[in-house]
């Protein structure tokens, strides 16, 4: 799958300044970052992706090298940046990194393209081939209530699509594909390596067969463009928190007649103001005062399904759990527990007959005060 626009990673322009570029990575760094989504695999890789977006563009070679690269890709090959961090991050050795410009000679230049633009066997099966597309990762967040019930949701997400201005070419309307003068349109050149004829995927064209003279200022010669999507998403009732969903044929537009790569949807619950869910079990907690707590009493108590009547025992203490079997979250044709949470609230303020009044039911008891 291509590499991302390092620029379309931090959500800025080509021209951003370094100040623009450290703004923008402090702030999607803060959203992302593993500490802040701990079992988070999704906000983990794009932290990755963002901070090796920052990496290359707040060098200023690096950033010459990457936008030199994009330029190439937008003349002649729709996925000029492709694998752009295998070839900055290549080691020579411990410590040792190198660019293209020390590749030197065109047998080394033509082992770069084939690295950097993946351009050997698998090029070749994904040109003539059927490729599957690649899967799309989102997430959703939905409300508690719709967890427990069940319904629809609108999710929305963000996909690579071919560019309506030029229908794919990478071309601007109008304009036309050259043939490559160096492959002569086949997109392959035979040279001499060892004794032997070895062909190769042009270098000049990428493989093409095709020069783009005039580039599609919509998608910049991508042949592509990120559009903003929207599916209705089903939630079955009693889904957990962390839930992922696979909409198949959703993801990205495969290859070759390849079919589509999937959507995979991770579910993430809203907390709720009084509910809390533990499996199927639901917990909450409830205020009673002293009287109540001593006498035993019967009290309202809210459940996923309405209200229900609750025994408190006389003698209850602060901090006791009460089960209300059966009024948790069904799942798999069973259904968990709720547990109340009793809490004795101890008046503030009393008056002086009431003081006396304890003081007489302390002695009573034999309490110490």
């Amino acid at each position: 799958m291509a590499q991302k626009d390092y620029y379309e990673v931090l959500g800025v322009t080509d021209k951003a300044t370094e100040v623009e570029l450290k703004k923008a990575y402090r702030r999607l760094a803060k959203k992302y970052h593993p500490d802040a989504n701990p079992n988070n695999k999704m906000a983990e890789e794009k932290f990755k992706e963002i901070s090796s977006a920052y990496d290359v563009l707040s060098d200023p070679e690096k950033r010459k090298q990457y936008d030199q690269l994009k330029q190439m890709g937008q003349r002649g090959y729709a996925g000029g940046t492709e694998g752009y961090e295998d070839i900055f991050t290549r080691r020579g050795g411990k410590g040792q990194t190198f660019s293209y410009e020390d590749m030197g000679g065109f047998g080394n230049l033509s082992d770069l393209f084939s690295s950097f633009f993946d351009m050997g066997e698998t090029t070749r099966k994904q040109r003539w081939g059927a490729q599957k597309g690649g899967d799309i990762y989102a997430e959703v967040e939905i409300p508690f209530d719709l967890s427990i019930s069940g319904g629809n949701t609108t999710l929305e997400f963000r996909k690579e699509e071919t560019c309506p201005a030029c229908g794919g070419t990478g071309a601007k309307a109008g304009s036309k594909l050259s043939t490559c003068p160096d492959c002569g349109g086949a997109g392959m050149i035979s040279f001499s390596q060892g004794g032997f004829a070895v062909n190769r995927p042009c270098p000049r064209c990428m493989g093409r067969g095709k020069i783009i003279t005039t580039p599609c200022p919509q998608c910049g010669g991508r042949g592509q463009i990120i559009a903003t999507k929207k599916l209705m998403l089903k939630i079955t009732p009693g889904i957990g928190d962390g839930t992922q969903l696979r909409l198949r044929g959703q993801g990205q537009a495969g290859t070759g007649g390849g079919p589509p790569g999937d959507l995979i949807v991770k579910v993430n619950i809203a907390e709720h103001r009084f509910f809390e869910r533990k499996g199927k079990d639901i917990y909450c907690r409830v205020p009673i005062n002293i009287a109540q707590a001593i006498l035993g009493t019967k009290i309202r108590v809210r459940t996923l399904n309405g209200k229900v009547d609750l025994k408190i025992p006389p003698g209850t203490q602060s901090g006791a759990k009460l089960r209300l079997k059966g009024k948790g979250v069904e799942e798999d044709g069973s259904k968990g527990d709720q547990y109340v949470e009793v809490v004795v609230e101890v008046p503030e303020k009393i008056n002086e007959k009431q003081k006396k009044l304890l003081e007489e039911f302390a002695k009573e008891t034999g309490l110490k005060y």
